[in-house]
């Protein structure tokens, strides 16, 4: 299908990041099939235009901003999945929503396991294409984990199949892992298959709140150190305030900081599991401590963090970061992102998968302001220097995009930098898959 009228158009101009200098597209196509797009991207190179993929718009980086004068090729109506409980596989196409995966291989006993807070309305293929996280990944890993096969249509409209539904295969170069991650920069993804567990077992949760950010960052090492919890994630007080105004669940509104861990580990592992985590919280500080093996409590701890991210949004616009450092110094990331909101006089909420070291700073301000807007980017950039400053990365899990790409080069230095380069001219040396995006 190709649509070409100026109202839709507009609705696909920007995802979730609301690039301000997001073009006009000649149209969107949304294809159905592998062949057809290949027949875009024939027509594509043919004529030298510009293509950006897209799934659902849910990217905060960039990745899906359109560019004037070219094509958004949208993969949601590619929908179809099958699932095979003997291999423990699922074949997808890109347009489904993680929820959806999850929904459809739980009938067959599976799991699917990355899980970003957006799971209910993010694709499959956008989850791919910036290599998604989530909260379960301290335990269970990323998307690119549980990628076993592509088929991705290269820029000159051929169609390759990489991989497969095996779990061990090492013949050949590892293509399979350089094309998720790379943010349709390199092929566009027409078909997944993709790693399935057995239904995860619901196990315990821990809530413990802190007087100290620093004290609650500094308990996650001493966690991680010792177990593998399924999920150990972070709020801070503005993150706490924000979803107590909208969810009224009670929470602390005091604290500075709130910690959500879990363990999915049966019988007595999962017992010691919960029993540890409660106590390294207690010594590390934590002024309450509270742990259920009721699965509605534990989801109802789980909502709150899922929902920190529109919660602060209500407080006004966001930049939405994206920063990891290695556990040791993660009390130094968050306590600096406080420093840069002081100095620079802006309400800046810190939310984590703090058991991997991924943080989420979330940067509010006033668009129609330009003096704020002028120091929200100037701070969207001090994280990031901040964050590589301390060993980390400029990016965890929600992709480059163009929202940070001028970042990208310092932070891979100049080699690594040219052999992306170098891969990106080989897979599309006409430069026409989102151009301007990732690399």
């Amino acid at each position: 299908m190709v649509v070409t009228d100026p109202d839709i158009l507009a609705s696909y101009r920007q995802d979730r990041a609301a690039d301000p200098d997001a073009g006009t597209p000649l149209a969107v196509v949304r294809p159905l099939r592998t062949e057809e797009v290949q027949t875009v991207l024939r027509w594509a190179t043919a004529h030298r235009i510009a293509v950006v993929p897209r799934g659902m718009g849910t990217g905060l980086s960039g990745g899906a901003t359109a560019l004037d004068g070219g094509i958004v090729l949208s993969t949601e109506k590619m929908r179809d999945i099958s699932v095979d409980p003997v291999t423990r596989t699922a074949v997808v196409q890109p347009g489904l929503l993680n929820a959806e995966v999850k929904k459809a291989v739980a009938e067959h006993g599976m799991w699917y396991p990355p899980d970003p807070s957006s799971f209910e309305i993010c694709s499959i293929g956008g989850n791919i294409a910036t290599n998604a996280g989530g909260l379960c990944c301290v335990k269970y890993g990323v998307t690119t984990d549980y990628v076993l096969g592509l088929q991705v249509v290269l820029a000159d409209g051929s169609a390759v199949r990489l991989g497969g539904p095996r779990l061990k295969d090492v013949a050949g170069l590892s293509l399979t892992k350089l094309f998720v991650g790379s943010e349709g920069t390199l092929g566009i993804v027409t078909e997944v298959t993709l790693k399935l567990l057995p239904t995860q077992y619901r196990g315990c949760t821990v809530v413990a709140t802190f007087d100290s950010v620093a004290a609650a960052c500094n308990a996650v090492a001493a966690i991680t150190s010792k177990i593998r919890p399924s999920m150990l994630e972070f709020m801070d007080s503005v993150a706490i305030n924000a979803v107590e105004d909208k969810l009224k669940m009670g929470l602390d509104r005091d604290a500075a900081a709130m910690m959500v861990a879990a363990s999915d580990e049966r019988g007595q592992a999962g017992v010691e599991d919960v029993e540890y985590m409660a106590r390294a919280f207690a010594e590390y500080g934590a002024k309450e401590v509270f742990s259920t093996d009721d699965p509605e409590e534990g989801d109802a701890f789980v909502a709150a963090r899922r929902f920190a991210i529109p919660a602060v949004e209500a407080k006004g616009a966001l930049l939405l970061e994206d920063v990891g450092v290695p556990l040791p110094v993660l009390a130094d990331l968050v306590s600096g992102v406080a420093e840069l909101a002081e100095q620079h006089e802006l309400m800046i909420s810190v939310i984590a998968h703090a058991g991997d070291g991924n943080t989420h700073p979330l940067i509010v301000y006033d668009p129609g302001n330009a003096a704020m807007t002028a120091r929200a980017h100037e701070v969207f950039g001090a994280i990031m220097d901040l964050a590589v400053g301390l060993g980390g990365t400029i990016t965890g899990e929600h992709g480059v995009g163009r929202l940070k790409r001028p970042w990208l080069a310092g932070y891979l230095g100049p080699e690594a930098m040219e052999l992306n380069r170098r891969i990106k001219a080989a897979l599309d040396p006409d430069n026409i898959l989102n151009p301007g995006a990732a690399i």
